[in-house]
């Protein structure tokens, strides 16, 4: 697992041998989880947040696109 960043208490990342699917981002906090995809930023599965915190992770996803974007191009492509 390779972590990009932390807010708010959520913990931003990707796992390293996912570079077959198109890019997105792991988002968890305690026992709840979520994946968003990044083109376009949209929810691809959840498990234990409430809407409201589905809606406050896609805006931070959304913030933070292009970041997730350059990491996950740099750490994929260095597998290659």
């Amino acid at each position: 697992m390779s972590t990009v960043i932390k807010i708010k208490g959520f913990r931003f990342f990707f796992f390293s041998l996912e570079g077959n699917e198109p890019a997105h981002i792991h988002i968890e906090q305690a026992e709840r989880y979520a994946k968003f995809w990044l083109e376009p930023v949209q929810l691809a599965k959840s498990d234990g947040f409430r809407s409201f915190e589905i809606s406050e992770l896609r805006k931070l996803v959304e913030d933070n696109k292009e970041l997730f974007k350059e990491r996950w191009n740099e750490h994929f492509s260095s597998k290659s």
